[in-house]
Order: C-alpha cells, then structure tokens, then sequence
C-alpha cells in the first residue's frame, strides 16, 4: 500500500512525548506507528483487520531499528476490545472516511478507504474505552467529517484539544483537519499548514514537519 500525505503528516503532527503505550487503529504498512516509534520508548501496538497490511507492517517493523517496540495485530478493533485490558496514553489512527461515496471493486481499497468495517461511533466507543483518563487520541479527517466526527466525540465525552487546518496548495480550500481530543475540555489554538506553494514545490512549513522522516525534501 502506497504512503499517503494523510498519515505522513499525522504521524509528524502527533506528540508522543513521554508515552507508555501507544495504539494505531488501521495501521496499514506500520508507517506511523514506525513515525511515533522514531521520537518515542513506547510500547506501541498496531491493528489493522487486513490481513495483508499487518503482513506488510510486520516486515517493517522488523526492519526497522524500534522492532522490540513494535507489534501489529490481525484482528479488527471490535474483537480487540474483547481481550485487550490495558489503556493506552496514545491511540491514533487514520480512518477510512469517505461515508458517503461509492465502493470500488477492491475489498482491500474499500477497506482502507470506505468505513466498512467500523461505524465512528464504534471507533468512538473503542477510544473511550481503550484511553488513559488523561491520554490523548490523534486523528486526520475531511473537513465535512472532522465536524460530524467532533460532536459525537463530545457526547463521548472527549473534546478537542488541538488542531491543526490544512490546505493542499497555496490559495485552495482546506481539505483535511488534524485533531487531538482527550476526556478534559480546554482552550487551544488552531494551527494552519499549507502543503504546496502554488508552484507546487513544498512550502518550508511542510518541509520542517515532515523532513525527519525524509531523506530529502529540499
């Protein structure tokens, strides 16, 4: 599966700081988990319910230089939830969002792309669940989903406490919204990116979050 701009620049944006244990929902080929494992000693564990992705990620985490840090699971978060008793200071994930749009005739792209799998509030009710009562949960969606996504986290219980807008290229609408939630409600600062200059070369905003997982960007 090819690396998307969605979760480079969520794995960049995320602060693992001094994390215990860190959860990714929907790991894919393990690239943020591998992100937050670069800036962080957690423990971190990795889910994904295609069986082919967790093959992926396993390979990349055993090739990387964190591998005693990293563990995927072939298991959906609903059956996870079932065995799982620990909490996690992190859980991050990067959601099959497009709701509304038509299916493909790939099982693997609606499965990564479609929410298929998993409602958002059964993705809301794992969060809850799995989250330490002062943890913090990451998460990058459309703009008309981040806004549906916010009010039933709140009536979850969990309020933003970061977020980051941005935009595709330099004069464009933006398109996506990074947020951080946790159980306690307060004040923050929205931060805006923009991805590409009009010319679209890299703005130096971009280049400065995501170049530590870059061989080059300039």
């Amino acid at each position: 599966m090819r690396i998307g701009t969605d979760a480079m620049l969520l794995g960049a944006w995320a602060q693992p700081g001094n994390a215990k244990r860190i959860l990714e929902i929907g790991t894919g080929c393990g690239l943020i988990s591998l992100m937050l494992a670069q800036r962080s000693n957690a423990k971190i564990d990795a889910i994904d319910i295609d069986e082919s992705s967790i093959n992926q990620a396993r390979t990349n985490f055993q090739n990387s230089l964190w591998t005693k840090n990293l563990h995927a699971y072939a298991v959906a978060l609903q059956d996870f939830l079932l065995g799982e008793k620990v909490k996690y200071d992190i859980i991050i994930t990067n959601p099959p969002f497009f709701i509304d749009s038509l299916l493909s005739a790939d099982s693997r792209k609606n499965r990564a792309r479609h929410n298929t799998d998993i409602s958002r509030q059964e993705l809301l009710s794992g969060i809850q669940r799995l989250l330490e009562s002062d943890g913090s949960f990451y998460v990058i969606l459309p703009v008309k989903e981040s806004d549906t996504f916010t009010l039933l986290a709140r009536e979850k219980g969990l309020y933003v406490r970061g977020q980051m807008n941005v935009r595709p290229i330099s004069g464009k609408p933006i398109n996506r919204v990074l947020s951080c939630f946790g159980f306690q409600s307060c004040d923050f600062l929205i931060e805006e990116l923009c991805i590409r200059n009009e010319d679209h070369s890299f703005t130096e905003d971009y280049m400065v979050l995501t170049e530590p997982y870059y061989f080059s960007l300039r």
